[in-house]
Parts: structure tokens; C-alpha cells; sequence
């Protein structure tokens, strides 16, 4: 049974920063591409971040960019989503998802686990 479990989440000011983890079991990590996702309450789920491990290749969306560094060790099935510069429009669920690797990176159909999440709150 594949289980992805995150952990990390808060609150903090605006400005700030933290750190979110997740670990999986049941699940071999540098045979998918791991992202990050977050919804916040009334909007759909929204892609962060990803990662492939073949040549570490990153991805992220706009407006986290320069802000937000995932990384990973996918020999400990473990990957993080660093956030700096927290912006109240940064608050949500944050989750942790594995998906094939040939699927679209930007699309949360294209994960197959996902966690249960995190709440990320940087309050206004």
C-alpha cells in the first residue's frame, strides 16, 4: 500500500518562511516524478512544484518561482518543498503527490498518490 505522508505545515508571517516534508512507503521514489500541489479553500488544486530525479530537473509554477525549492532523496523516498517569502496568497493545503514519469508534469491528473496534506497559512 502506497502511502505519502506530509508534515511541516504551519502558520507564519508574511515574509517568512517554512518548510514542508514528505515521506513516502510503499512506493520506489526515482520511479516517479514527485510534485507539490496546494488548494486553497473554493479554488482547485493548483501545481507548485516537481521534480525528476533523471537529471534533477525541477519544475515550478510562476509564482512561487524564486521562492520555493523543492528537493529530495529519493533513496530515503523523502522530498521538500522550502518556501521563503511567504505571501498570505501562499495559504492552502499543501500535497505531495507521485506521478508517472511520462505524464504532464503541470497536471494533477497525472500523479497517482497523493498525501493527505498540510495546511500552509500565512495570514494577511
Amino acid at each position: 500500500q502506497v502511502q505519502l505522508v506530509e508534515s511541516g505545515g504551519g502558520s507564519v508571517q508574511a515574509g517568512g518562511s517554512l518548510r514542508v516534508s514528505c515521506v513516502g512507503s510503499g512506493i520506489t521514489f526515482r520511479m516517479y516524478a514527485m510534485g507539490w500541489f496546494r488548494q486553497a479553500p473554493g479554488l482547485e488544486r493548483e501545481f507548485v512544484a516537481a521534480i525528476r530525479w533523471s537529471g534533477g530537473m525541477t519544475f515550478y509554477a510562476d509564482s512561487v518561482k524564486g521562492r520555493f525549492t523543492i528537493s529530495g532523496d529519493n533513496a530515503k523516498n523523502t522530498v521538500s518543498l522550502q518556501m521563503n517569502s511567504l505571501k498570505p496568497e501562499d495559504t492552502a493545503v499543501y500535497y505531495c503527490a507521485a506521478g508517472r514519469l511520462g505524464g504532464i508534469i503541470y497536471y494533477p491528473a497525472s500523479y497517482n498518490y497523493w498525501g493527505q496534506g498540510t495546511q500552509v497559512t500565512v495570514p494577511s
